[in-house]
């Protein structure tokens, strides 16, 4: 069954390794091509993210190269890798290509500049999340003691999305900043978070936020981050698969969907630990829901919702 998944970080590596890493199959890459098609993973979204060590004036520099490495070595040495630009995009995908498309993850890199914004958009960022676990111009992140929300800056970079049809994400956000942009948002999502009901965990989502993304219209793709999914313990596909039944209880079945976080993550959940062994999750899912819901967390919640196209 093909697979949507709306988060990972191979552009970090492939950056970190300046050059030393290939794309199609590198071990050290979690999402490497090969293992993308082996697990039937049909588009796979790549995060721009920032180390938050990295100095200030650096940090765009660096998103532009991660970008450098997805135009050259993730797309430039794979034909079979097409570029995701616009949401009908996803339409045009032939049988054996894999779509790619661009996401950020905390816009720490534009400092207070939305110019900057509109270039990684025109570079193909399409969803966009306002920070990381600390604080930035734009908002609180799901680590810093303060839990603002978002500031006058953050909530001009959702106006911002809101016009180009870009996602806002609220994965990594304050409590208080997940409450601003299902306000503000046209496009709400959750790129990779699982529900704090099963697991207490700031990462995580409320019962409240998750049944008011539903009805925004917005899409929570799960998580497969141990530390998100149980407290304690190995954890097994089956624990992955209770969040999943959890925010279908909320009234989410048409708007859950995968975000694995592959290559951001150092612990992995049995028998799923990598974009090779997806189908295992797939069939797991098979047992406890109908096809047609399955198909729905796997990629076709997404495609009904993307903007321009759902709710």
């Amino acid at each position: 069954m093909n697979i949507i998944d709306l988060h990972c970080d191979a552009l970090m590596k492939l950056q970190e390794a300046k050059g030393s890493l290939r794309f199609a199959d590198a071990k050290e890459l979690d999402t490497n091509k090969n293992r993308l098609q082996a697990g039937q993973v049909r588009v796979q979204c790549f995060a721009i993210f920032i180390e938050p060590e990295i100095k200030g004036d650096q940090k765009f520099q660096v998103a532009l190269e991660q970008i450098d490495y997805f135009f050259k070595e993730v797309l430039g040495r794979n034909p079979d890798m097409v570029h995701i630009k616009e949401w009908s995009d996803f339409d045009r995908l032939k049988l054996g290509q894999i779509g790619a498309m661009l996401t950020l993850e905390g816009v720490d890199a534009i400092g207070n500049d939305l110019a900057k914004l509109h270039i990684l958009y025109q570079l193909g960022v399409r969803s966009v999340g306002l920070t990381w676990n600390q604080a930035n111009l734009a908002a609180d992140g799901a680590g810093e003691p303060r839990g603002g929300g978002l500031t006058l800056f953050g909530k001009e970079i959702v106006e911002f999305n809101n016009q180009h049809q870009i996602l806002t994400d609220v994965s990594h956000l304050s409590d208080k900043g997940i409450w601003d942009v299902i306000e503000l948002a046209k496009y709400p999502i959750a790129s990779h978070s699982n529900a704090r009901a099963l697991c207490e965990h700031p990462r995580n989502l409320t019962d409240e936020q998750a049944k008011a993304m539903f009805a925004r219209g917005g899409l929570v793709h799960v998580v497969y981050n141990p530390p998100f999914i149980k407290e304690s313990g190995e954890v097994n596909i089956s624990d992955l698969v209770k969040h999943i039944d959890h925010f279908c209880s909320l009234g989410g079945v048409k708007q859950i969907g995968l975000g694995s976080d592959f290559d951001g993550i150092s612990t992995f959940v049995k028998e799923l630990e990598d974009a090779s062994k997806s189908q295992n999750l797939i069939n797991e899912l098979l047992k406890h829901f109908k096809e047609e819901e399955v198909r729905g967390f796997s990629y076709e919640n997404f495609l009904n919702h993307r903007p321009g196209i759902g709710s």
